[in-house]
């Protein structure tokens, strides 16, 4: 060889030569047949095993994986080009956590037994949503009803808020309510007579108002709450309007009342003028939202208003407490007491009498001097003089504490105090049993504003009597997604008949119809629960007016459903998608960071949409994929979830924009025409600006373009001074009216 590696020696033999020989020198007494792979029937045996030949597959140099490791052991065995490298060959077992949950049904004061017993009892059951501006104090009340029937918590009484419906982790960490979360409880009125009472707790931030959207509507009632240091806000305002829109009967709970007198350090008498505004400002809004009649006013001597602070476990309307006085004094009327603990009416100590005059100059009202003055007391000596005079005043009103319990914090030691001197909150339940019509009373009410069918058939009859052993029909408004965010639990009320685990039903989305029935699906309910915010109690069957979650018909539901029996003797509508009172405005553009995990982000937007009721996605024509939501922290709420919680991949987000909607400032200039294809019709168009408040009333429903042509011609002369020809010729109320 050369120094570049190339043979120069001599001439080798060729191998093909070599192989002709091959033959001739196998040794003599072996034929092979024409295969050359078997001997003949003839042949001589080897008698040496070792020495047979054995093809290169047949070999075996090592044990096979069951003798190793034994038959119980499966064995796995991947090639190395079979899957992407970022896949594991055996992928680990990933337990997602991203809400509190119980382990195990917590220990309450009934039997759940009872529980599931009373919802056949509709008359017994209320259906009620917490509503209110941020932090108004929802959620703690929520927690002041989950101590009084959970055992367990009552240590917790001493402690900081339990914020038990805030389940989800992102909820604990921004100290604010995301997902509107129901709660069943069997509570007691200031009788002692239990009442099952389904109670939503919403957010109170102005982004998440769809929460409260579908909660309204799975509720016969709403209680606005109110901080009583800041009065009527906004957004307060805002579900007012809302409750009065959703046909809701409206109670008011006026909350955080131990800030006039810790923070603000009102006078008793200051206090008093300061909780009559708020009650005088919901009163006009009540009147200017609703029509004539419809919404009843709040006051406390009608028992429609309850007062409270949530924080310290106070809770109790005027009926509760005149009752404790009755408690305390034999012959005191709790009902004709109570009718005199508001407005100007002041007490005679000489005569024992009330009267609507002070009797002298420094006589106080009657609310202050028997409700305020006493709370006042009791918060300036636990928060003043602990040592000396604090166990002579519990003594006089019957609370008694260890020494132990005298010498933790104020706070604390406030909260034992209250939660000891008003032992529970009959007051709100007997507020919301009295103010707030149960199902079967509210059912004819409820079905006239969802239904979207004609209210003469029989199956709309099974609805009006809330009837058990009608036709089902359930409607569904939110989706809770599962531990591990795979499936959806879908969360409704149940208008009529009985609703069976293992039953098959028919789902109907929102864009069913008799003409188009593609939005329907036959699908088989999985198990039903009673959902309770940590934990749920599973049960067989679920009669009308309860909620309830469902599992194992989500696929097909979007946002809102109606599910109702596979019996096809009568029409079936469906009931009305939720109407909001606000609009998805702040769009953001989202793609994934590694483009081949597009599907995985598809099937997370999917999800999400599910899981947020006013989320909107859409592909826009440059192929981007859209996001569209209320405002920052909506958003923010949902790219966290959708990270973290269905997709589990990176996604690029661009900055958050605003949609821009055209709108008509003037009259228009030109005449606007098309022509149809053979030229023989011809439709002239022009846009003008509408009249002031018109579009309000269109919007609030006012004025409704399903009413006959003469109502309407009617309505639109005398409030608007349209001629009679413009009147009678709507065609309709914008693109979808």
């Amino acid at each position: 060889y050369d120094e570049f590696g190339n043979y120069i020696g001599p001439e080798l033999e060729s191998d093909d030569d070599d192989d002709d020989e091959l033959p001739d020198r196998e040794p003599e007494g072996r034929d092979y047949d024409t295969d050359g792979a078997e001997m003949e029937d003839g042949a001589e045996e080897m008698e040496n095993n070792t020495m047979s030949i054995v093809l290169h597959e047949d070999k075996r140099y090592y044990p096979s994986a069951a003798e190793v490791f034994g038959p119980d052991v499966e064995t796995i065995v991947h090639e190395e080009d079979e899957q992407a490298l970022t896949v594991p060959l055996v992928a680990p077992i990933k337990k997602k956590k991203f809400q509190v949950k119980e382990q195990e049904l917590p220990e309450t004061v009934y039997n759940m037994e009872f529980l599931a017993d009373m919802m056949d009892t509709t008359h017994l059951i209320r259906n009620v949503c917490l509503v209110g501006q941020l932090h108004s104090g929802k959620t703690t009340l929520m927690d002041c009803f989950v101590k009084q029937t959970h055992p367990g918590f009552k240590q917790m009484c001493t402690e900081g808020n339990l914020r038990y419906t805030d389940t989800l982790f992102t909820e604990q960490e921004r100290g604010v309510s995301i997902k509107a979360t129901p709660l069943t409880l069997l509570l007691p009125d200031i009788k002692g007579k239990s009442y099952l009472m389904n109670i939503f707790d919403t957010p109170g931030h102005v982004n998440f108002s769809d929460e409260v959207t579908a909660a309204m509507r799975m509720s016969d009632g709403a209680v606005i709450f109110v901080d009583a240091a800041e009065g009527v806000m906004l957004n307060t305002e805002r579900l007012i309007k809302h409750a009065i829109q959703e046909k809701m009967a409206v109670t008011l709970c006026v909350n955080k009342i131990d800030r006039l007198i810790l923070e603000l350090k009102l006078p008793p008498q200051d206090a008093y003028y300061k909780i009559r505004h708020i009650i005088d400002e919901v009163n006009g809004l009540i009147s200017l939202y609703s029509e004539e009649g419809k919404v009843r006013p709040v006051s406390p001597i009608i028992g429609n208003v309850c007062f409270a602070s949530s924080q310290y476990n106070i809770c109790f309307t005027l009926k509760s407490f005149a009752n404790l006085y009755a408690q305390s004094y034999e012959g005191v009327s709790v009902r004709e007491f109570s009718k005199r603990l508001w407005g100007d009416v002041y007490f005679n100590t000489k005569t024992r009498k009330f009267s609507k005059k002070p009797p002298h100059g420094s006589a106080q009202r009657s609310f202050v001097e028997f409700i305020l003055e006493p709370l006042y007391k009791i918060f300036a000596q636990v928060v003043g003089d602990v040592d000396t005079t604090l166990p002579k005043v519990l003594d006089e009103l019957g609370i008694h504490l260890t020494k132990e319990e005298m010498k933790i914090n104020i706070k604390p030691l406030l909260r034992l105090v209250f939660s000891k001197f008003f032992s529970d909150l009959g007051g709100f339940v007997d507020m919301c049993i009295e103010h707030i019509p149960s199902p079967c009373f509210n059912a004819k009410n409820k079905v006239e504003h969802i239904y979207t069918g004609p209210t003469d058939t029989k199956l709309v009859q099974d609805m009006f009597n809330c009837d058990a052993d009608g036709r089902l029909m359930v409607h569904s408004t939110k989706m809770y997604p599962t531990d591990d965010c795979t499936f959806f639990q879908v969360c409704g009320r149940i208008m009529s008949g009985t609703l069976h685990a293992g039953q098959e039903v028919r789902v109907l989305g929102e864009n069913y119809t008799l003409n188009d029935e593609e939005d329907s699906r036959i699908l088989t309910v999985g198990r039903l629960w009673i959902y309770e915010a940590r934990y749920k109690v599973e049960v067989n069957r679920v009669p009308a007016g309860n909620w309830v979650l469902i599992e194992g018909i989500d696929q097909p539901i979007v946002k809102t459903s109606t599910i109702t029996d596979l019996i096809t003797n009568e029409d079936v509508y469906i009931f009305r998608p939720l109407k909001f009172n606000t609009q998805s405005v702040i769009k953001i553009a989202v793609e994934p960071v590694n483009p081949s995990e597009l599907p995985k982000m598809l099937d997370g937007l999917r999800k999400v949409n599910k899981s947020y009721p006013l989320l909107a996605t859409k592909v826009e024509e440059s192929g981007e994929h859209v996001v569209l939501g209320t405002g920052e922290l909506y958003l923010d709420c949902v790219m966290h979830d959708l990270r973290n919680m269905y997709s589990e991949i990176d996604i690029k987000v661009a900055d958050p924009v605003v949609s821009f909607c055209e709108t008509v400032v003037e009259t228009s200039s030109l005449k606007c025409f098309a022509e149809t294809p053979n030229k023989r019709n011809k439709i002239t168009m022009i846009s003008e600006p509408l009249e002031k408040g018109l579009a309000e009333d269109i919007e609030n429903q006012v004025v409704n373009i399903g009413w006959n042509k003469k109502r309407l011609g009617e309505f639109f002369q005398t409030k608007y001074d349209w001629d009679l020809l413009a009147a009678r010729s709507i065609w309709a109320f914008g693109p979808d009216g």
